[in-house]
């Protein structure tokens, strides 16, 4: 299966994406080379190969949370751009 240049263009409306013309020939390019690739994986036997959400098989990657020392507060609100003596400012979101 090879991409056609309207193929792309179709992909990248539904990405919302504008190409240029330059642009389009490029990915087309790239993506197609990228789909020849995936085709020579196409022979490969994968019937017994069980369906994987990972790559690797990892369980909880998280580190234990342990409480330790602390950020005094002057120095965490050091590089703020605006502060009070007490928290970050920031513009509000939500509204008054």
């Amino acid at each position: 299966m090879s991409l056609s240049r309207e193929d792309v263009e179709k992909v990248s409306l539904l990405g919302r994406l504008r190409l240029t013309d330059a642009e389009l020939d490029t990915m087309t390019s790239q993506l197609g080379r990228i789909v020849g690739y995936i085709e020579t994986l196409s022979p490969l036997k994968t019937d017994d190969v069980q369906p994987m959400a990972h790559a690797f098989d990892l369980n909880n990657v998280f580190a234990e949370d342990i409480q330790g020392e602390h950020l005094p507060r002057p120095a965490a609100l050091a590089n703020a751009p605006k502060r009070d003596d007490e928290c970050y400012r920031v513009p509000a979101v939500l509204g008054d």
